[in-house]
C-alpha cells in the first residue's frame, strides 16, 4: 500500500513517518521533494527560494515527481510505501502561489506520476496558534521565511487538491498527543 502524510511544515510528517517506521519495519520510506539522489539537488534548489518565477519552481517540482515515481514507488507498489508528502502536496503549492489553471495542474501531475498516487493520504492539520508557536522555536528555510499565513494557505490547499487529483485525504489533528495521531493513522490502514 502506498501512503503520504501530507502536512505543512512543523506539523509533525516526520515524527509520524518514524513512528510507522516501527509497526511496518519492512516499508519503503520516502520523501518528495528528495527522495532520489536528482531529488535532494532540487529539493536544496526549491528550499534556497532562488528561483524568480513560481512556474519555474512548480516544474521542478514535477521533475522530483516524476524521477521519483520511477525510482521509488513504481518498482515497490507491492510493498508498503510512506513517503513524507506526495503530488497532493505539489499541487496544493502551485494552488498557492501560481497562476496554472487546476485542469493543467491535474493534467501536468498526471503525466509526471504516470497516474500513480498514494492509496491514503493522511493530512496532520495545525492550528494558526500551534503553527506560530512551532515556527518560533526553530530556524526557518526558505518556505517557512514565506509566513504562517502562508502556509495555512498551503495547508487548506491539500485538501483541495487531494479532491482535485480524486484521491482519499484523512484529516487528523496535528496537535493531539503523538501516540494518538499513529493510534489514528494505523487504525486506518488496517481498515483497508
Amino acid at each position: 500500500m502506498y501512503i503520504a502524510i501530507e502536512g505543512i511544515d512543523t506539523a509533525g510528517k516526520s515524527t509520524q513517518i518514524a513512528a510507522l517506521k516501527n509497526h511496518f519495519p519492512d516499508a519503503i520510506i520516502t520523501k518528495e521533494p528528495g527522495g532520489t539522489v536528482i531529488g535532494k539537488e532540487i529539493r536544496a534548489l526549491v528550499l534556497s527560494a532562488k528561483t524568480k518565477s513560481t512556474r519555474a519552481e512548480f516544474l521542478l517540482f514535477l521533475a522530483d515527481r516524476a524521477e521519483h515515481i520511477t525510482e521509488i514507488i513504481e518498482p515497490n507498489l507491492d510493498k508498503m510505501i510512506i513517503s513524507d508528502r506526495s503530488a497532493v502536496s505539489g499541487v496544493a503549492y502551485a494552488l498557492t502561489q501560481t497562476d496554472i489553471n487546476t485542469k493543467d495542474l491535474v493534467m501536468l501531475n498526471d503525466f509526471a506520476t504516470k497516474k500513480i498516487y498514494p492509496k491514503k493520504i493522511f493530512l496532520l492539520r495545525l492550528t494558526k496558534e500551534e503553527l506560530q508557536y512551532r515556527l518560533s522555536q526553530k530556524e526557518l528555510d526558505g518556505i517557512e521565511l514565506r509566513g504562517s499565513e502562508y502556509l495555512l494557505q498551503i495547508q487548506e490547499n491539500i485538501k483541495k487538491a487531494s479532491e482535485f487529483l480524486g484521491l482519499t485525504l484523512i484529516e487528523i489533528d496535528a496537535t493531539k498527543p503523538i501516540n494518538k495521531i499513529t493510534e489514528e493513522i494505523l487504525k486506518d490502514i488496517a481498515n483497508d
